[in-house]
């Protein structure tokens, strides 16, 4: 199901099957990673220079542009903005490139979520397990931002082919998520959007985090949010019974992601031919009063887990006590055959590693974005000119550790 965003406009995945309410919050643009077979995969990029000729190819700062990389293919789109394979030429570095029209970033509400997510992607570059950004730039029309790319797929990719995975393997997966929501928690942001969809996995099966467009910055702690967003099926009772919540909306979700890959379904799944039992307020319904039936076939340590996780009190939900919520994790039963500081530095052997069948892994990608031709639709001068270039200033970014990492090559 897709996000509910608090602003008026649409999920950037294209599909608004969700509920768009206005908010004092702002979000930001999705990775979109997706999950159906592609064939006869060809580079393009020879063919773009005379679409970028008919853009704003020429950049209005010092530093990348868009004329530095080579854009290979289009591996997702939405509302108001549209994510691109592309390659910098000086070193073949393959990455994924964020285009957002700033005629579609018309307020401040607008423009904060782009420095949000932007931020959200600096700070996640130094973490093994989330999505770190490489640089920004822009142009009078467009902002670019240019992040990782992960090739590997996305869980809900690799769910829909295995239906359910190992108890071990979805240990595995939920224990490097814990340390890349630790990490976010721990530097004030909520990330709000934990959902197979965005768990990727790279080349070698170990996850990265993606899509920053709903975090929420600056929460010490103690502080509180209340914001209604979220993707339906994942938001937790707190957030429904619109109550102030903090982190704690994030351990409900892992809870739910984690029911969704030991046993197969979601633990609110609605199977019914009543119309009336299929709508967003009924499965809002569910979640709030119905318990939770843990599948008769999960071990124990699982079946306890997930109870600690998706329990409707935040303050007794595991994972939530005050200065000992992260330890609370780690030490569950569940959890014990886990490494924590091998799986921190990375070097726990993942369960499983997906198949990279050509280049660039672009079997994992939806076919209806690939298949587009690689362009960026001409610019309309008289929309240029009604932007305020000033509201972008300071917009350019290169990371710090990834060009050194390009250097060393």
């Amino acid at each position: 199901m897709d996000s509910v965003m608090p602003s008026q406009e649409p999920p950037v995945d294209g599909k608004n099957d969700g509920v768009d309410l206005p908010s004092e919050e702002t979000d930001g643009i999705a990775y979109i990673s997706s999950s159906r077979k592609h064939d006869n995969i060809k580079d393009d990029s020879e063919d773009l220079k005379p679409v970028i000729d008919g853009v704003d190819g020429i950049k209005i700062s010092q530093g990348l542009g868009l004329q530095d990389f080579d854009l290979i293919r289009v591996i997702g789109r939405g509302s108001y903005a549209k994510v691109l394979l592309v390659r910098l030429k000086k070193n073949d570095q393959i990455y994924a490139m964020k285009v957002v029209k700033k005629e579609l970033v018309h307020d401040d509400e607008d423009i904060d979520w782009v420095q949000t997510e932007k931020h959200v992607f600096e700070q996640a570059s130094s973490n093994p397990f989330l999505v770190g950004l490489h640089s920004c730039f822009q142009t009078t029309s467009r902002l670019f931002l240019v992040i990782e790319y992960v090739n590997g797929g996305d869980l809900m990719f690799h769910m829909q082919r295995q239906r359910k995975l190992p108890e071990e393997h979805a240990r595995f997966y939920a224990a490097e998520i814990c340390i890349a929501l630790n990490f976010l928690h721990e530097r004030g942001i909520i990330y709000r959007d934990l959902k197979l969809d965005n768990v990727l996995l790279d080349a070698d099966g170990h996850i990265k985090l993606t899509d920053y467009g709903m975090c929420k910055e600056g929460l010490g702690p103690g502080d509180t949010t209340s914001t209604f967003c979220g993707t339906p099926n994942y938001i937790a009772p707190e957030i429904l019974r619109g109550e102030e919540y903090g982190f704690s909306v994030d351990w409900w979700a892992l809870g739910v992601l984690m029911f969704e890959m030991m046993a197969g379904r979601s633990p609110f799944d609605i199977i019914t031919d009543n119309p009336d039992m299929n709508t967003e307020d009924y499965l809002f319904q569910v979640i709030l009063e119905k318990p939770i039936r843990i599948p008769r076939f999960l071990s124990v340590k699982a079946s306890h887990v997930l109870k600690g996780f998706l329990n409707k009190d935040p303050k007794e939900r595991l994972g939530c006590r005050p200065q000992t919520g992260f330890s609370d994790i780690k030490s569950h039963a569940f959890f014990r055959s886990i490494d924590w500081d091998l799986l921190e530095k990375k070097q726990a052997l993942p369960p499983f590693q997906p198949q990279i069948t050509d280049d660039y892994g672009l079997d994992n990608f939806d076919t209806q974005f690939t298949s587009e031709p690689v362009q960026l639709t001409p610019d309309d001068e008289d929309v240029i000119k009604r932007i305020d270039q000033s509201e972008f200033e300071g917009f350019e970014y290169i990371n710090p550790l990834l060009l050194s990492a390009e250097e060393s090559v």
